[in-house]
């Protein structure tokens, strides 16, 4: 079964022009096309061997349990797809793609500089021609997140802040081998199911220290990184995130999701797909697919804001 996610990723597209003008957009001189898309991080952007996705996985016609991996795309899939590009874990026709997967599931911001050393040392470095994916960190909050209250909130933040620091360091290295990169913020992890209960009085999880340790960290990433936007693409995947959770908390009519505080998946990813959902969770209406990772529709939507970086950033 294919999920219809097309409605979603046009959501975003408008979101992602609204977000333009305050993240370094601006016309490209001459169209940007990049040779290969190089993806790295954490599960986010991640396919397995099986095609299976950290998200809602659609299945092959005819089969309950085979993956369709070409079907309800992650975003780096949307992103490479615009241009024609492929990864190995999912080539379809396309015999030994030149796109590269080193993202991994539980990666996190210490990772980046061996999965740079890996295209450095195995997949011929990297060129102007190449468009670098990034997106990792939200296994770091959750991990400074989860020696709460035994080390204190200040120290948490200056680890936080070192740590993106670290991230923003790689991501400018990348820049400088003349690798065009877009770098993904991390969601607002009190805004995610794992965050618990965020009904006014409740004391079930702790969203808000969640939201203060996300926001320490995506603003020391953006502290550091590189002010060019000729090699280096923002994209704002928290403030989407945030907008889209107000739009369904408040009944917005139209919002792109009708669920941003409960998970669909009934079984632990990334084996969860459209035949083991909650019974409310119909096609890709809600966001999360688990406490931490998007949906088919989030990663549509994502998918969409990248790709309008990559097409508007004066690369």
């Amino acid at each position: 079964m294919k999920l219809n996610v097309n409605r979603f990723a046009r959501a975003a597209l408008l979101a992602a022009a609204a977000l333009l003008a305050s993240c370094g957009g601006g016309e490209q001189v001459q169209t940007f096309i990049p040779s290969r898309v190089i993806a790295l991080g954490d599960e986010f952007s991640v396919i397995n061997t099986n095609g299976s996705k950290y998200t809602v996985n659609a299945l092959l016609s005819g089969s309950s349990t085979l993956f369709d991996c070409a079907a309800s795309p992650i975003w780096i899939q949307t992103v490479a797809a615009n241009y024609g590009l492929v990864f190995p874990q999912c080539p379809g026709t396309t015999p030994d793609p030149a796109s590269r997967i080193y993202a991994a599931n539980g990666a996190m911001v210490a990772d980046i500089s061996a999965q740079i050393d890996q295209q450095l040392n195995l997949g011929g470095g990297f060129a102007g021609g190449d468009l670098v994916t990034v997106l990792v960190g939200a296994n770091d909050v959750v991990a400074q997140f989860q020696q709460y209250p035994a080390v204190g909130e200040d120290q948490l933040n200056a680890n936080l802040t070192t740590t993106a620091a670290a991230l923003a360091d790689q991501v400018n290295r990348i820049a400088g081998f003349g690798a065009k990169v877009l770098i993904v913020t991390i969601p607002d992890m009190g805004l995610t199911p794992f965050a618990g209960d965020r009904s006014a009085g409740s004391t079930d999880g702790n969203p808000a220290l969640l939201t203060r340790l996300s926001t320490k960290f995506n603003d020391a990433l953006l502290a550091n990184l590189l002010n060019d936007g000729h090699k280096i693409g923002l994209v704002q995947l928290d403030e989407y995130l945030k907008s889209v959770d107000t739009a369904a908390i408040n009944g917005v009519s139209g919002a792109p999701f009708s669920n941003t505080t409960l998970v669909a998946c009934t079984v632990a990813l990334p084996n969860c797909s459209t035949n083991t959902l909650v019974s409310d969770a119909v096609g890709a209406s809600w966001l999360w697919a688990d406490n931490r990772h998007l949906a088919a529709g989030g990663q549509a939507s994502l998918g969409s804001l990248a790709l309008s970086r990559a097409q508007n950033n004066p690369f």
